[in-house]
């Protein structure tokens, strides 16, 4: 089955391999995965999406749907790319606390419409970030101490299932498979839209404290006492960077949703270390979240890979801190706890594990090797320090669904999986079964 009866079909663009603007809408956010889809298409609305669907099962050929491209991991040859960026209304309702969230909408726009009404969606920390992708990942934003996963806060999910068919799924009305794509993942259905709660921001006090690398023993001790004694609203990052032709530097960044005055008091240790070249910390609103990281917005050939720890050991501690960050970019360690290890109403469940490391570096063609040789050491050496679990959202390339679930969600998801899509025709960037 060829090409053009999904041109005759939909509204929006068709794309083949080898068309002049194919590379460009095929790739990735992260210019380091190789994505060698069959086709692009660029669905105008729900009915594009169901469309698309229906001719893919037909042909018997999986779908992708990737609204920014954040997550890719490869392995989708033949597959038909579903692009949702147009599927773009927001709504916010401030009386119900709900903003309705196309497919397509990123957390930018949605932080910037919920703080004119005083309210924040549970965003992470990047503005460009797709709500729909983020949040059926579980999504660790900010906020998650405070409120836990993103994942926690959908009411509704409009979806189209396998068939084709369209449906809004609830707690009430499908509650196996809302369980499933509250943290399970995008491979049981292709989500058009979310309804997600809102919650209270009146306040808001962030920002990042930077010192030179000398510095890191003072910055590691503050991050240590900060995050074992913070109150929920509070999140504290470790960061060490190294910025091409500078010396490295190593930060903290810090957010906390209520009252200034109260956020400044809880971070004042931060003014007792001395030599810090910037300081951003001020008021703001959760629209400026994303200010307080300015992790980039653009594509790039990212490579990243993250671990959990229970918590901050010395060997730990000696691995992190120890060696030069470079050829990596970055090391980042984030305080968890609070609601993340509470109730989970999805899949996501709970997360008994106080800690995150992050690392990230340049997949240019001079680095790439070295890259992934330095992250390969720093995981071996982490071994029996870190769990081997991990969320759903900072899945890598290479790794499995398995890692991010307990054996026993990771059957009841299957057992999803093969009930609502047995001829798997929607498949996720991490399909669950295997």
């Amino acid at each position: 089955m060829g090409f053009d009866e999904l041109r005759n079909t939909v509204r929006g663009r068709v794309l083949e391999a080898g068309a002049a603007d194919f590379d460009q809408v095929a790739r990735p956010w992260s210019l380091a995965v190789t994505q060698p889809v069959a086709a692009v298409a660029e669905a105008a609305d729900a009915e594009d999406v169901a469309a698309v669907v229906t001719y893919a099962r037909a042909a018997g050929r999986p779908v992708v749907t990737q609204p920014t491209g954040h997550g890719a991991a490869g392995g989708v040859e033949t597959a038909v790319l579903l692009r949702t960026g147009a599927l773009d209304r927001l709504e916010i309702d401030p009386a119900g606390r709900v903003a309705r969230v196309g497919a397509g909408v990123r957390w930018g726009r949605v932080q910037a419409a919920a703080a004119e009404h005083g309210l924040t969606g549970l965003a992470g920390s990047n503005p460009v970030v797709g709500v729909t992708g983020y949040t059926l990942g579980g999504g660790a934003g900010w906020f998650g101490r405070k409120y836990g996963w993103a994942s926690n806060a959908v009411r509704a999910f409009e979806i189209v299932d396998a068939d084709g068919r369209p449906a809004r799924v609830t707690a009430d009305s499908d509650p196996d498979l809302f369980w499933a794509l509250s943290g399970g993942g995008g491979d049981f259905a292709v989500v058009t839209g979310l309804e997600v709660e809102l919650f209270p921001a009146p306040e808001l006090y962030g920002g990042r404290v930077m010192w030179p690398a000398e510095r890191m023993p003072e910055v590691w001790e503050a991050f240590r006492a900060l995050t074992a004694h913070a109150p929920d609203e509070l999140s504290v990052w470790f960061q060490r960077f190294q910025f091409p032709r500078s010396p490295e530097l190593v930060a903290l960044d810090v957010a906390y949703l209520g009252d200034a005055g109260a956020g400044r008091d809880l971070v004042s240790a931060l003014d007792r270390i001395g030599g810090a070249v910037s300081d951003s910390r001020a008021p703001m609103t959760v629209a400026e979240i994303g200010t307080i990281t300015s992790e980039p917005t653009d594509p790039s050939p990212a490579i990243g890979r993250t671990e959990l720890l229970p918590e901050l050991t010395a060997e730990a501690e000696k691995i992190l801190l120890g060696e030069s960050v470079a050829p990596l970019a970055n090391i980042q360690v984030r305080g968890l706890g609070g609601a993340f290890a509470g109730p989970a109403a999805g899949a996501r469940g709970a997360l008994s594990d106080g800690y995150l490391v992050y690392l990230l570096g340049i997949g240019l063609p001079q680095l790439r090797d070295a890259v992934h040789a330095k992250v390969d050491t720093l995981v071996a050496q982490l071994d029996g320090q870190v769990t081997g679990h991990k969320p759903f959202t900072f899945l890598s390339p290479g790794e499995s669904a398995a890692a991010a679930f307990d054996p026993a969600t990771l059957d009841r998801l299957r057992a999803v999986k093969r009930e609502r899509d047995p001829h798997n025709v929607i498949r996720a960037n991490f399909p669950v079964q295997g």
